[in-house]
């Protein structure tokens, strides 16, 4: 059986990629002049809900005994499992961040030079990094053994996923017309060749 501090060390690098990963990406949108935006006050929250699964309550269990309670003992072939698949999270994460550019946004916006991307990963998926995201929530359900800090993030990320796609794309159609519309016909939503 494998020490609990194994998972914890193992989920705090994994957190810390994905910050590296995002922030040169945020500092690049942040020069970006707006020309439309859904944020609202429901988006902020999803946003919100989404840092807490992702990040807050992991950081708490890892640095508190708040969440030791629901702990149970690590395995070995389940977190390995989940190395593994968190790992290729962050890459697709990171694929997805570097084919967006200048056109990635935390929340729901169009920016003026904003371009439809359709090309790397985008190709044949429309929402990679979401793919990205529910792959390391997995992940963070095989490498935390934790009934309430494993789960959190993937059902926290699918309810915010459900609620924020249907929007995302209608705004992509209302910016990009039939060419996103053409897209839509040659690519899936999360999984190549299946939905």
């Amino acid at each position: 059986m494998l020490s609990i501090w194994i998972a914890k060390v193992t989920l705090i690098l994994g957190i810390a990629a994905i910050v590296v990963i995002r922030t040169p990406h945020g500092k690049q949108r942040s020069r970006q002049k707006v020309s439309k935006s859904e944020r609202g006050q429901l988006k902020l929250a999803l946003l919100a809900l989404a840092w807490a699964g992702s990040v807050i309550l992991p950081v708490l269990w890892i640095v508190t005994p708040l969440f030791s309670f629901a702990d149970y003992p690590l395995q070995a072939i389940p977190f390995f499992a989940g190395v593994i698949v968190f790992s290729v999270g962050l890459w697709l994460f990171y694929r997805s961040h570097a084919d967006l550019a200048t056109n990635w946004s935390l929340s729901l916006e169009i920016f003026e030079n904003h371009h439809l991307v359709n090309t790397g990963v985008y190709r044949r998926v429309r929402h990679p990094m979401y793919a990205a995201i529910f792959l390391q929530g997995i992940g963070q359900v095989l490498i935390a053994p934790n009934w309430i800090v494993g789960p959190c993030n993937l059902c926290v990320f699918t309810l915010m996923f459900f609620l924020r796609v249907g929007p995302e794309e209608r705004m992509m159609q209302q910016r990009f017309g039939t060419g996103y519309e053409s897209y839509m016909k040659t690519s899936k939503r999360l999984v190549p060749g299946v939905w």
